[in-house]
């Protein structure tokens, strides 16, 4: 037992450190004249398509004579990076004009696969000192055009590299290709190739510290530091009014009907009670399926603590533009070590709910979320695999993600639903459930439960649906996102508008006489996942040019998984809002 505890705690304390290291691997190096500073070649594919890349010399390009590897981390393998050391020699301070990299005589396959690649927009990135460069392979003729067989494809054989150096640091480096070095690769046929490139250091006064800020600028312009802004007050004055109107609307209510219930506890004791304090019997009776909405709550609240800790650490700097893989590793780790909570929350709750099966609820809980994200990511990676894409994991990375579920992340689940089990919590009920529950009269369509999330969900959805779109375009695109506190407002005012508006329909189903409310709150909470996904559709088919099997499948599939999250976690702040609401309103009053 102590081994295994010994084994368990190495294991947390080296993925706790995983997240906080920051990258120095070789970002902070200083070099003399004549030295040689790391170039990493990573991957190539389609512009248009970011989960469909694939290793650098996949395609035809002068390979050095010994291509090495670079070890990766964890993130850096989730997010699909492959480094590899580049054919080009850019050494310390070393200028150099149309050096010749390797002449080859490409055959009509070689042309087929470059000519492929240039027809589908295909880009290369590299990394130069840890920074990121990039470049598009060739250009197509299309204009004037209108019949394709009449295209003209061009490949680049000369590179530019311009690098800029403050002493003994690089600080910046950009790639221009040369537009008068093109080779016409329209045509079936063997072609030979000249691969050259150029480099020209320049002196610069940024200072290193400040070398990855024009990474981060291109989100912080004026124009979108407005739309963002704008998009923010939009958000608070929509939420603001509307969150006023309706309590303006609930406090005066429920003002009236405390007088209302007062006046009749006074005056007419046995006359028949109406609204909500009707079913005062019935409201506490435990739902159906108990076990199910208590791993639900684990399971929301597992993930809402997860969003809190990856926004603190966006928060404090920790996700700089192109720290390779820092969000992934983040993730998975902050995951891994917040199942226990989870296992706490569910069996502690289920435990209130006066459940006797704990051991099945744990593994229900545990599997509600990793399920289908598992049997999303093995169909995923599979079509990965089919097309030799770097979004393939490799087998030793899948080890180490189930090693790190079986060492960290099911311990800790079953700790926390020990805990849970053994919290003896009594379930708070004010008022108390009759031995039979009564009849729910018959509702109009409008108060059913659909109609019911689809009003739930679009006021919470109308307060960031501005903001969706720049993170779709940063995580589905190459644009960049550093403006988190935006971000982190935008998600506090998410949190917010579903707890009210939750809350408010819960008062108005239980003023309705239907006392079936729990599972109610939790979907209507739930219910802006839904609404997200819906968004999902409508930016690819009309905000972005996405196309092919593999980055479909892709962009559905994962994102069905990160909705589906959203759903969980946002029906859990809904539901704790409402349990509050409910407990407060019949604690208010005089229960028989």
């Amino acid at each position: 037992m102590e081994k295994s505890t010994a084994m368990f705690m190495v294991a947390v304390v080296f993925l706790f450190s995983s997240v906080v290291q920051v990258r120095s691997d070789a970002s902070d190096h200083r070099y003399k004249a004549g030295e040689a500073v790391p170039l990493y070649a990573n991957k190539v594919g389609p512009f248009h398509n970011p989960s469909e890349t694939y290793r650098y010399f996949d395609l035809p390009f002068c390979a050095p004579d010994h291509v090495k590897e670079k070890k990766e981390a964890l993130g850096e393998v989730l997010n699909g990076d492959r480094l590899v050391s580049a054919p080009y020699k850019l050494d310390f301070l070393v200028d150099k004009d149309s050096e010749l990299i390797c002449k080859k005589k490409m055959s009509k396959e070689e042309v087929v696969k470059f000519r492929d690649a240039v027809s589908k927009d295909y880009y290369f990135q590299m990394y130069y000192d840890d920074l990121p460069i990039w470049g598009f392979l060739g250009k197509a003729d299309k204009e004037g055009k209108l019949d394709p067989s009449e295209y003209k494809f061009y490949l680049y054989k000369h590179i530019h590299f311009d690098i800029f150096y403050n002493k003994d640091r690089v600080i910046e480096i950009n790639v221009r290709m040369d537009p008068n070095s093109l080779v016409d690769i329209t045509e079936d046929k063997d072609i030979d190739m000249e691969f050259m490139y150029t480099v020209k250091w320049k002196d610069t006064i940024t200072p290193f510290e400040k070398r990855m800020d024009k990474y981060s600028q291109s989100s912080s312009l004026p124009h979108h530091l407005e739309i963002h802004w704008f998009s923010i007050i939009n958000s608070c004055v929509t939420v603001l009014l509307l969150t006023g109107f309706l309590a303006t609307i609930l406090m005066r209510v429920l003002k009236n009907d405390f007088v209302k219930y007062a006046h009749d506890e006074e005056t007419a004791e046995d006359q028949e009670e109406t609204g909500w304090k009707y079913i005062h019997g019935d409201v506490f009776r435990f739902p159906m399926y108990k076990s199910l909405l208590a791993a639900s709550l684990g399971s929301g609240t597992q993930l809402f603590t997860l969003t809190l800790f990856i926004f603190l650490l966006a928060l404090v700097g920790v996700f700089y533009p192109y720290n390779r893989g820092a969000l992934f590793t983040a993730l998975v780790v902050i995951y891994a070590l917040t199942s226990g909570i989870a296992g706490y929350t569910a069996t502690a709750f289920y435990s209130q709910l006066e459940g006797t099966n704990w051991v099945r609820n744990l593994l229900l809980t545990g599997c509600l979320f990793c399920g289908p994200l598992f049997l999303t990511f093995c169909f995923l990676n599979t079509v990965a695999i089919a097309y030799t894409a770097t979004a393939a994991l490799p087998f030793g990375t899948i080890v180490v993600i189930l090693l790190i579920w079986t060492l960290v992340t099911s311990p800790l689940l079953v700790l926390g639903g020990i805990a849970g089990k053994n919290s003896k919590a009594e379930f708070q009920a004010p008022c108390r459930t009759t031995k039979y529950p009564r009849e729910i009269p018959p509702l109009p369509w409008y108060r059913s439960t659909l109609p019911q999330m689809a009003m739930a969900g679009f006021l919470p959805f109308s307060a960031i649906y501005i903001e969706l779109y720049y993170i779709f375009a940063s995580v589905w695109g190459h644009r960049i996102y550093t403006i988190y506190s935006i971000l982190f407002i935008v998600f506090i005012i998410l949190i917010i508008v579903t707890a009210f508006i939750t809350v408010a329909l819960t008062y108005f189903q239980l003023a309705a006489e239907d006392h079936e409310w729990w599972w109610r709150a939790f979907l209507c909470g739930g219910s802006t996942g839904l609404f997200i996904y819906g968004y999902c559709l409508y930016y690819y088919y009309a905000r972005s040019d996405m196309t092919g099997f593999m980055q479909t499948s892709f962009f559905f599939g994962y994102m069905a998984c990160i909705c589906y999250g959203f759903f969980l976690m946002l029906g859990t702040v809904g539901f704790r809002a409402s349990l509050l609401f409910v407990r407060h309103i019949y604690r208010s009053i005089k229960c028989e």
